[in-house]
Formats: structure tokens, sequence, C-alpha cells
């Protein structure tokens, strides 16, 4: 990574040219195809990388409606086309949702990917109902954070996995109880009715023998062929889905929901800041402007 200048960019037909406030960035970026070449297998380096975004509509594209320039708004930006981590950013309007006044810039970048993740995964997906058991894996993770406090709040019972040292900020949002993946053996848990795997390999393979008849094993890491012997397996690409959107924020703004950032950091360090020496332990956010 480095710092460059770049042309500012134009918004297309239906896009919004975003002022972006803040910005963050998944890890795993760098190794998705969409990251190095466009929809027509293009290559596209350098490439901006970051797809939450928090910011101001600053110009609309040709037939562009439902948002207004000086809208504050938040969302996914395209996974094929240039990112956050910028001074501004041309997103497609379907893309994004309006940001409340009260919630701040850098809380608005934290959520979408992190938020939409669990939402779609647990409801869309996972077709979870109150009364239900879900495991959640990484349960003090960004997104298994946002698992736990969603699923608990739908009436489910949540079971979190971690390491040892995650145990007491997984119980702190919200799961039930907590499983140690270092010393702690999942066979013991008995049956759940839903997993939300963020790990993959064995821990997926073990945890798809819990489900229950009729369960689903949600996962975002690939499924390598693993599926419950009497329920569905999904592997799914979050999408940017502007009422979610809206659910999520309502519920930072009323108390129930709490972002998880492990870092904010300006743009002149981002590179050091996303590229810790230690583990990471939340979403790392760039702040653009204040």
């Amino acid at each position: 990574m480095r710092l460059m200048d770049r042309p500012e960019p134009a918004p297309a037909i239906n896009d919004v040219l975003v002022r972006v406030h803040a910005a963050a960035y998944v890890p795993t970026e760098v190794d998705w195809p969409s990251t190095w070449v466009d929809r027509a297998g293009r290559d596209k380096s350098p490439s901006i990388l970051g797809h939450d975004v928090a910011g101001v509509v600053a110009a609309l594209g040709y037939g562009t409606t439902g948002l207004s320039v000086g809208q504050r708004v938040f969302g996914i930006t395209d996974w094929h086309r240039d990112g956050t981590l910028a001074e501004f950013v041309a997103v497609e309007s379907r893309n994004l949702a309006p940001l409340p006044g009260d919630v701040d810039f850098t809380v608005g970048a934290s959520l979408p990917i992190s938020g939409l993740t669990a939402w779609q995964g647990l409801f869309q997906h996972g077709r979870l109902r109150s009364g239900q058991t879900v495991l959640a894996h990484g349960a003090a993770g960004a997104v298994g954070t946002m698992v736990t406090q969603l699923a608990r709040e739908a009436g489910a019972y949540v079971i979190g996995t971690g390491r040892a040292a995650d145990r007491e900020k997984a119980l702190d949002y919200g799961a039930h109880e907590f499983v140690d993946l270092e010393s702690d053996d999942l066979d013991d848990l008995g049956r759940v009715d839903l997993v939300f795997d963020v790990i993959g390999g064995a821990i997926q393979e073990k945890s798809a023998r819990l489900i229950r008849a009729g369960g689903t094993l949600v996962a975002i890491t690939g499924l390598g062929g693993v599926r419950p012997e009497d329920g569905l397996s999904v592997d799914f690409v979050v999408e940017s889905v502007p009422s979610q959107l809206t659910e999520i924020v309502q519920r930072v703004r009323d108390g129930r929901l709490r972002t998880n950032i492990d870092d904010i950091a300006p743009l002149d360090d981002a590179i050091a800041a996303l590229n810790p020496s230690g583990r990471r332990k939340g979403k790392t956010v760039i702040s653009i402007r204040p």
C-alpha cells in the first residue's frame, strides 16, 4: 500500500459522488479478484481499497434520484470499482442509505459490511426465529459482535466462540455462553439451529455436524462441500441494501446495537493502521475528514 494522488472520480449514470468522511477496509480484500480487475476482467491496478463508506453527497450523476447534494450517506461501494480509502468515491446511488445527523461518520463507516453481513446471514439466509440457538464463530470480531447482538435481540440463544482472550468481550456483546476453540470441544454443545461461520475449514466441518434437522449453516468463507446432514448450507456475498442499513443504524441510535471499532486513524496513517503488527480486535476505520 502507498498514498498517492489520483484524479477525482466522475459520477456515471445513476451514481453519486461522495465526499468521504470515513472509510473502512476488510483485510481479505487483497485476495479478491474484484480488487484487481473490472467487470470485464481488465486490470485496474493500482487499486483503491475499502468498500465501507460514510460521507456527504458532493455531486449527482445523470438520472440519479433519491439522494441530494449535501446529504449525509453511508453504505457499500461496488466490489469491482475503486474503493473508499480516498477523499472522493463514485458510488451507485442504490447502494447508499441516509446517515442520520446524530450518528458520527466513523460509526457510520464501521457498520455497512459488518452489519449487513450479520443481518443477511441471520435473517435472509439463516431464516432465524425467536427461540432458536445460534452458534456464532468469531463472536468478538467485527462481524461476530453484530451477529451476537442481532440474534439475541431477535430472541435467539447465542453461543459465541473464539480464543480464550475473547471470552469477556463476546459475553459483553451479548453471548449467553462462550466456547474457547483452542481448549473446549464443540461436540459438547449439543444441537444448534444455526451456525454463523466466519472461519471455515475443520471448524466449519465440525460445526455442520451440530446442526439440527432443518437447520442452516451460514458461511462467508466458502463451503468446500460442507453441508449439515439434514439441513441447508449457504455461502453468500453481502449486498448493500438501503432498507437494511436503515434498520441497522436505527438500532445504533436507540442503543440496541453497538459497533465494534478497534482503531480510528487519519488517512496519513492509514498504511500502518491497516497493516497492524498485532491481532485485529474489531473494525479499523480511517477518518478522511473530521
